[in-house]
């Protein structure tokens, strides 16, 4: 059971090794533009569920 644990750990630093990391620029390039990409997500929800809200205000205003 030792070896085996030893032998994942020797295998896992091996592949660790193989990894290409990203650089800090690509990393900070990466990480803005998933922040647009949210943003820009959240203000579209943000307009449509607006334009649901009054579309549905008015509809039952007209129902009264």
């Amino acid at each position: 059971m030792i070896n085996k644990i030893i032998n994942y750990i020797k295998e896992s630093k091996a592949e660790l090794q193989k990894v290409v990391w990203p650089s800090k620029k690509e990393t900070i390039k990466y990480t803005l533009l998933v922040i647009g990409v949210s943003l820009g997500i959240a203000v579209f929800f943000g307009v449509i569920d607006y334009i649901f809200s009054f579309g549905f205000e008015k509809f039952l205003e007209l129902n009264k």
